[in-house]
C-alpha cells in the first residue's frame, strides 16, 4: 500500500474519531468550542497554547478532560514566585545502595514529564523558572547532570495567564511568546450556555468521559499532516499576510506603520500553515484553502503583534489589527509568483 493511500485511510478514520472526541467532550464542556478545536489543532501540529481567560472559565478543566478523552498522562504545575526549575524538570538526588554501601546520583522526574502539562498562571513565576519549561517546550528533553532525558511523545504544554490581575506578575518575554503555537482567549459563556454550567454543576449528576483516542494515534496523525500537501498559492498567502505586519516592510498597510512597533517572524507563517493543514484534517479535507489561513490567523498573530503608543491610545488592540490585515490583505495573484 503506498504511503498515499495509508494517509487516506488514517484521515477517514479520524473523521470518525474526532465526532467521537466532541461528543465525550460535551459531557463536562458546555460552550468553548472554538477554544476546544483550537487546543486539539495545536496539538496534531505538535504545538504548544497560551489561553488567556478570567478566573472560572473551565480551562483547567478543559484541559484535563482532554487529556482523559485522549487517553494522556496529564500534569498540572501552580506556577508561583517561590518555584524553582527544578520543581518542573526534576533533580538530582543522591541515593545509597544498601549492598554495597555505594552512593550515586538518581534523577528523579518531575511534572514536565506528562504528555499535557498544564502550566497555571505561568506569568507568576520568575523568569528563570519559565526558561526551564519553555527550553523543554522548545527541545522536547531535559538536561540534567550531564544527561539528556527525553520527554514522553505527543508532549503539549498548555499555559494559562489571568489577563486582569498583573501585580507581581513576571510577563513572558516576546521571544518566550513566540514558542507558543497559538494564543487562546477563553472568553464568557453565552446566557444559554450559563444557564447550561450552573445547572449540571450544581447537580449530583457527574458525567464522565471515555478515552477515544491514544498517544500513539496522535504520534501517526502528526505524521500524517506534514504531509498534507499545500498549494503554493495557500503557501504564499500565509507569507503575505506575516511580511504585511512587519512596519518597515514595504507591503505593510498604512495602518500598520501608524498601529504596530514590530511584527510576526517567520515561526507566525510557519504556525500558519499547520494550523491551515490541521483544520482540513478535522473536517475531513485533503486540500488545504485560504479560508483555513484566516481561520487561524488571530490565534497565531495575536500574541507576535506589538503595540506602539498611538495604537494604544488609539484603542485598538492586536485582534482589531489583525481583522483590519485579514479584511485588507487579498490572496496572491499573478504577480506574486
Amino acid at each position: 500500500m503506498s504511503e498515499t493511500s495509508n494517509d487516506i485511510k488514517i484521515i477517514e478514520r479520524f473523521d470518525e474519531l474526532r465526532k467521537k472526541i466532541f461528543v465525550e467532550l460535551d459531557k463536562v464542556i458546555v460552550g468553548q468550542s472554538q477554544a476546544t478545536e483550537l487546543l486539539l489543532t495545536s496539538m496534531l501540529c505538535g504545538g504548544h497554547c497560551l489561553l488567556m481567560g478570567v478566573p472560572g472559565l473551565a480551562k483547567t478543566l478543559m484541559i484535563s478532560t482532554l487529556a482523559r478523552v485522549m487517553e494522556l498522562s496529564f500534569s498540572r504545575i501552580q506556577f508561583t514566585p517561590d518555584l524553582m526549575p527544578g520543581d518542573i524538570t526534576g533533580t538530582d538526588v543522591i541515593e545509597e545502595d544498601r549492598s554495597t554501601g555505594r552512593r550515586e546520583f538518581r534523577f528523579v522526574r518531575g511534572p514536565v514529564f506528562a504528555n499535557i502539562v498544564l502550566a497555571d498562571e505561568i506569568n507568576r513565576t520568575p523568569p528563570k523558572t519559565q526558561a526551564a519549561l519553555l527550553q523543554a517546550m522548545q527541545e522536547h528533553h531535559v538536561t540534567a547532570g550531564g544527561t539528556t532525558h527525553e520527554l514522553p511523545k505527543p508532549f503539549f504544554v498548555l499555559a494559562t495567564q489571568n489577563p486582569i490581575e498583573q501585580e507581581g506578575t513576571y510577563p513572558l518575554p516576546e521571544a518566550q511568546l513566540d514558542r507558543f503555537m497559538f494564543m487562546v482567549k477563553v472568553d464568557y459563556p453565552s446566557l444559554e450556555e450559563e444557564r447550561k454550567i450552573i445547572s449540571v454543576t450544581t447537580s449530583r449528576d457527574v458525567q464522565d468521559v471515555s478515552p477515544v483516542i491514544s498517544a500513539g494515534d496522535i504520534v501517526e496523525l502528526q505524521g500524517v499532516l506534514r504531509r498534507i500537501p499545500v498549494s503554493e498559492h495557500v503557501v504564499n498567502y500565509a507569507v503575505k499576510l506575516v511580511r504585511a505586519t512587519r512596519p518597515a516592510d514595504e507591503t505593510a498597510p498604512q495602518f500598520i506603520r501608524d498601529y504596530l512597533s514590530w511584527g510576526a517572524g517567520p515561526r507566525a507563517g510557519q504556525y500558519l500553515v499547520l494550523a491551515a493543514k490541521a483544520r482540513a484534517l478535522l473536517a475531513g479535507r485533503y486540500a488545504v484553502d485560504c479560508d483555513d489561513i484566516r481561520s487561524a490567523a488571530a490565534a497565531v498573530l495575536r500574541h507576535r503583534l506589538m503595540m506602539n503608543f498611538s495604537g494604544e491610545a488609539e484603542g485598538l488592540n492586536t485582534d482589531a489589527i489583525i481583522q483590519m490585515l485579514v479584511k485588507d490583505t487579498p490572496e496572491p495573484g499573478p504577480e506574486d509568483y
